[in-house]
């Protein structure tokens, strides 16, 4: 059974800096590593992804995580898998009593969370149970929550169903996108994480089993998310944009090529018998376009294929668009 420090007889308020292994790859990660390193905790191994190739000229990069933790001067180990035993027995080695996972994006093994006496506390950014896996924050942008969160859990062989430490809500603005609402959850995440190992430590800590009740799953951000639904209704789709900035975005298809939409927002007009995808609409505040439910949605910023991002406006300089033309 994992040892939380609730049963170590420590008077309150005693502190007990902890050894901790700390598993991280991309940015998001980041402030939780900084934090970890500031705190009366110590980080004795972080580990993280291999390194792989970024951009055109497929450059071999390592993940954001490494160079934090060599900027730190700490151990980085880069395993190209989990699977081997020669994992637990690593962490195991390191003498750590507890491990911190953030965001590692990839599924912890039992072996290895059993390596460290006091488990594996995992940075989830939403409130849990609500948006368990992989995409947390852009699922919550999508589904048009007005508030979400981050929480810290005990992992568990199954994702994200461990039971739940610490939580912190946040408000979500209106017009926040992924872009905007992941590095500020990052920092909240960070703050969570040292407070948790703090009262971890203090054993003040009670994990409580997740409800039952509001447990939903989000799937891995694809590709094909991208292209634009018009039967939807339009605010759903001005979510979809929110949740999917920057990856994958959204386009649409415009006299047969792809016209990608980086502006969009919900048009107030009237119910017509206009198809999704028609427009209804199209001058220098936007090109309106009919979406599900007999609902508008104005397109105000665009880029098309092999030209610059711009709005609107400029774009209608270059391109006659009438009314009642189809976007696919």
């Amino acid at each position: 059974m994992i040892n939380t420090g609730s049963e170590t007889g420590c008077d309150p308020g005693y502190h007990q800096h902890m050894k901790v292994v700390f598993f991280g790859t991309p940015d998001f990660a980041v402030p939780s590593l900084d934090h970890l390193v500031e705190s009366d905790h110590q980080v004795v191994l972080v580990v993280t992804r291999p390194d792989k190739p970024i951009g055109r000229k497929k450059v071999l990069t390592p993940p954001p995580v490494a160079e934090c933790g060599r900027r730190h001067g700490i151990e980085v180990w880069q395993p190209k898998t989990l699977k081997s035993s020669a994992v637990a027995d690593r962490i195991r080695e390191s003498g750590a009593e507890v491990a911190a996972v953030v965001a590692y994006g990839r599924i912890i093994p039992l072996d290895c969370l059993n390596a460290v006496p006091r488990g594996m506390v995992n940075v989830h950014p939403s409130l849990l149970p609500r948006h368990r896996g992989p995409s947390p924050i852009q699922w919550a942008l999508v589904s048009g929550d007005r508030r979400t969160g981050v929480s810290t859990m005990l992992l568990e062989e199954d994702q994200d169903t461990g039971p739940i430490l610490l939580q912190e809500a946040v408000e979500i603005d209106p017009r926040e996108t992924a872009e905007e609402l992941t590095p500020r959850l990052a920092l909240i995440g960070a703050h969570l994480l040292v407070r948790t190992l703090d009262e971890m430590g203090e054993g003040a800590l009670e994990p409580r089993p997740q409800p039952e009740d509001g447990v939903t799953e989000t799937p891995m951000l694809r590709r094909e998310f991208a292209k634009i639904d018009w039967s939807r209704p339009a605010r759903m789709l001005v979510n979809r944009l929110r949740g999917f900035t920057p990856w994958p975005g959204l386009y649409t298809i415009f006299r047969k090529d792809r016209l990608k939409i980086f502006g969009l927002e919900v048009a107030e007009t009237p119910p017509g018998s206009e198809l999704p995808g028609q427009i209804l609409s199209a001058d220098g505040t936007g090109i309106v376009v009919r979406c599900g439910k007999q609902t508008a949605a104005r397109i105000t910023e665009v880029q098309r294929e092999g030209r610059r991002r711009m709005p609107v406006d400029a774009f209608l300089i270059g391109e006659r668009v009438g009314r009642g033309e189809h976007l696919g």
